[in-house]
């Protein structure tokens, strides 16, 4: 059982790198490589890091997350329940909320690069590539990134940061709440677009 004060560390960690983790992308070029995309991507987020804009976290998000693969998962049982005419909203409220909390925590965490250094064999399901994340005060990070190719280009659909990938621990805190708010997903829309 992880300890309350490691959940936080963890989701922390990961909410601050999931706007790099949860990303779409322009057309890019058919030779342009994973680990190209993650880089072009992982830039515009330390960017947006070094704003510390919430509006600026949101863009990259919005440019680059697979919105179905981290959204929908998030919701885990609830995802079946949840109305398609629901989804802009929900989307845009889980975008917002996570734009919200990197620009709140990228202060404490000031990201000085992202590095890309391998990436695994594409297949059907998607494909990895493994980074190095550098901070301020020379503490680095493994972050792993799992996109999903969407056209002639690629999404990210979650990411890994100590070993804890960024959609389960979405999951875990909005199943949690949507069952302690009634069971309905609509709850959670409600919240996350305030």
């Amino acid at each position: 059982m992880i300890s309350a004060g490691l959940q936080r560390t963890l989701l922390s960690a990961f909410l601050l790198v999931l706007p790099a983790l949860t990303l779409s992308s322009k057309v890019a070029e058919a030779r342009e490589k994973p680990v190209q995309f993650m880089q072009r991507a992982a830039n515009e987020l330390v960017k947006a890091s070094r704003s510390g804009s919430a509006r600026d976290f949101a863009n990259v998000l919005n440019k680059y997350t697979d919105l179905p693969s981290v959204g929908l998962y998030s919701l885990g049982s609830y995802a079946k329940t949840l109305q398609r005419r629901d989804r802009k909203p929900y989307y845009s409220g889980m975008i917002g909320f996570l734009a919200r909390y990197a620009s709140s925590q990228s202060p404490k965490y000031p990201v000085r690069s992202v590095r890309m250094v391998s990436q695994t064999k594409e297949t059907r399901s998607g494909v990895y590539v493994d980074s190095v994340v550098s901070l301020s005060d020379g503490t680095t990070y493994d972050v792993r990134w799992w996109l999903i190719r969407r056209g002639r280009s690629y999404k990210v659909g979650d990411v890994s940061v100590l070993g804890f990938w960024g959609r389960e621990q979405l999951k875990r805190l909005f199943e949690d709440y949507i069952n302690d708010n009634g069971g309905n997903p609509k709850a959670l829309i409600v919240a996350l677009n305030r």
